[in-house]
């Protein structure tokens, strides 16, 4: 009942946010929230890795970095057409895949923090090359390219990114509900006892960095489809911490929590920036929302998905038992009632 009830609020939530192209025509509006459904798709594509497997990565923008540079590549050299672009995402979910098998084999044979620096020096490394091949990637000032003309259409790319966010979304909901889901999330809990059952914990490791890989570079062919715009920003550390904050803040092992850390963290970036013109002290939105950023940790550890539903489990236990206490009383009037009868 709860399940199918959860189902109806999103399949409205859903027409809600397909219809909203049909009520407004802001271009600030339609680019905000494509950029959002962009985001989350990164944002759930760490959750893979923090919420359901327990790996920290610091070096995740190389995937989200290598998938826009490899359709920005493509559609710079190779011509404009649709089907360049449709190569473009297949190549770059390609590339992710092979980076993130790489990498996984190598880091993943370290834990914990060494696995982390490990991350961090590879993603840097991958930074650098981008920096200094300029010749290829244009260096820190990037390059632009065309893309197709039914792209350009605000409207198209909106549904089109809508579309994959919910195709995503389905596909890892699948993924983390399967059996190799299931080790995983063993995994997270407590890798000794995984160990030790039997599960090959760093085959099963790679797994989960691999469809990390593979998501977070759609997710970065999709963002350089929206900017037309590929720099070094892609790779840069910044990006990583982005999907990180947005996962702690959503709720870590939820993928929809992925989605509301998206969602809110890109919302409240684009208000401070805006409030820059109202008062000086919003130029310096960052140090702001740090402190937003520390409440919501020491508060909401769990993140806001799980506060929000842990506060409407207490409100049904209360109701229940407020209507429980309420029956008995009746119940123990109509007895009363009986016996002086």
């Amino acid at each position: 009942m709860k399940r199918r009830r959860f189902h109806i609020l999103l399949l409205i939530l859903l027409l809600l946010v397909a219809a909203v192209p049909l009520f407004t025509e802001s271009r600030a509006t339609i680019n905000l929230l494509t950029h959002i459904f962009i985001i989350a798709i990164f944002a759930m594509s760490y959750d893979i890795l923090l919420g359901y497997t327990g790996i920290i990565s610091f070096g995740h923008a190389l995937f989200f970095g290598s998938g826009a540079y490899t359709i920005g590549l493509l559609l710079k050299n190779l011509g404009r057409g649709l089907e360049i672009a449709l190569l473009g995402l297949v190549m770059a979910m390609l590339l992710g895949l092979v980076v993130a098998f790489l990498i996984g084999t190598i880091s993943l044979r370290v834990r914990d923090t060494y696995f982390a620096m490990m991350t961090l020096a590879l993603g840097e490394l991958f930074f650098i090359a981008a920096f200094k091949l300029r010749g290829l990637t244009g260096g820190e000032d990037g390059f632009s390219f065309r893309v197709p003309e039914m792209l350009q259409d605000r409207v198209v790319f909106y549904y089109l990114a809508l579309l994959f966010l919910i195709l995503v979304f389905y596909l890892l909901s699948l993924f983390i509900s399967s059996p190799t889901g299931r080790v995983l999330q063993a995994i997270r809990e407590n890798e000794r006892r995984a160990q030790a059952i039997g599960y090959d914990v760093f085959r099963y490791k790679l797994f989960s960095t691999v469809v990390a890989g593979i998501t977070a570079s759609l997710a970065g062919a999709l963002y350089g489809l929206q900017e037309r715009f590929v720099s070094t920003s892609v790779l840069a550390v910044d990006k990583t911490l982005d999907a990180l904050l947005m996962t702690i803040i959503g709720g870590s092992g939820t993928l929809y929590g992925a989605i509301v850390g998206s969602a809110l963290v890109t919302i409240v970036h684009e208000w401070f920036s805006s409030l820059g013109s109202v008062h000086p002290i919003f130029e310096r939105w960052l140090i702001i929302f740090g402190v937003v950023y520390i409440v919501v940790v020491l508060f909401f550890p769990g993140g806001l998905v799980r506060a929000f539903s842990s506060l409407g489990r207490r409100w049904r236990k209360d109701t229940r038992i407020s209507t429980g206490v309420a029956l008995s009383s009746e119940v123990v009037n109509v007895k009363e009632k009986e016996s002086s009868c």
